[in-house]
């Protein structure tokens, strides 16, 4: 089968696009037949060494995935060959970014039916990102008020959509050219970011600040004056931490993302009741994959891209 592997850490140029043996499910296990897997820019930090998220080499990236049950290993229940499934693999196994992975049943949920398979490779890990960062993490509740930095990239947008389904009051930034899309996800405020003052643009103290950007240490301490007393701050930056303000009993928490079958499922569900969308920017073959890599050594890949094991 075909699949895009690294056998040392580095840049761009150590993704391979080769042939390798088809995985065997052991014990536990299913194999699917790729449908999407997604990109990531964890992902590239892995490849280059600077995420402390050890992987056994040769690596296959792409911890996101979409596809079909191909073959069952011993003991697997609650799944037959032909479903449809999505998963957020154990990152430091092989991921998706083949025509074949092997994957733990125990993280496999039936996939979405309202939208096209590859697609939904684009939800597990940026959704379970938002889910965990506002109500694992933040404690969100009904009748709070979030300020969300950074809502117009693909986790802001579920995490708009998420708090206001939970009855949030709803205050992100966004872009000029992502602003609608904020609106539309249900944000009763959205600041330009471009031209405003964050610290300036929020009237009244919040009870959780959401930080999905990567803004400057000094810009995010700031912004904890925002934050009501015994409120909280929330971040998806891990190479950099979280500001707090013990004195008001403002907590901080940096977000690490895991795998969740309860939430993954209800957000499926979610997904087929219309009330998230799921958006894919790009699709690209599983060959282009290391020029993908080499474009986001250049700079950040706007949108979420989906790598299809076929030509596209």
């Amino acid at each position: 089968m075909k699949a895009v592997r690294f056998l040392e850490v580095g840049g761009p140029e150590v993704l391979q696009y080769v042939d390798v043996e088809q995985p065997r499910p052991a014990a536990g296990q299913v194999r699917i037949r790729v449908a999407a897997s997604a990109f990531s820019s964890a992902d590239t930090g892995m490849r280059a060494g600077v995420l402390p998220i050890p992987v056994t080499l040769p690596h296959v990236p792409g911890y996101d995935v979409s596809g079909t049950v191909d073959a069952l290993g011993d003991g697997v229940q609650g799944f037959a060959a032909g479903d449809a499934v999505i998963a957020f693999l154990p990152m430091g196994e092989d991921g998706g970014a083949a025509e074949y992975v092997v994957a733990p049943a125990d993280v496999l949920v039936h996939a979405p039916t309202s939208i096209p398979l590859a697609d939904a490779a684009a939800l597990p890990s940026v959704a379970l990102t938002a889910q965990q960062a506002l109500f694992d993490d933040g404690g969100l509740q009904a009748g709070q008020r979030v300020f969300i930095v950074g809502a117009g990239g693909v986790v802001g947008k579920y995490a708009v959509r998420l708090a206001k389904r939970a009855g949030a009051y709803v205050i992100a930034t966004a872009s000029p050219r992502s602003a609608d899309a904020v609106r539309a996800a249900g944000a009763d405020e959205v600041v330009d970011h471009t031209v405003s003052s964050l610290r300036e643009a929020v009237a009244e103290p919040v009870d959780l600040l959401l930080n999905l950007a990567p803004i400057e240490p000094a810009e995010f301490a700031a912004l904890v004056e925002l934050v009501r007393s015994g409120g909280v701050v929330v971040s998806t930056t891990a190479w950099m931490p979280a500001p707090d303000d013990a004195e008001r009993g403002v907590r901080s928490v940096v977000v690490f993302v895991r795998s969740d079958l309860a939430q993954l499922a209800e957000l499926v569900r979610l997904v087929d009741a219309g009330e998230l969308r799921v958006e894919v920017s790009r699709r690209i073959p599983l060959a282009e994959l290391p020029a993908l890599h080499a474009e986001a050594a250049e700079g950040p890949v706007s949108g979420k891209v989906i790598v299809l094991p076929e030509a596209v």
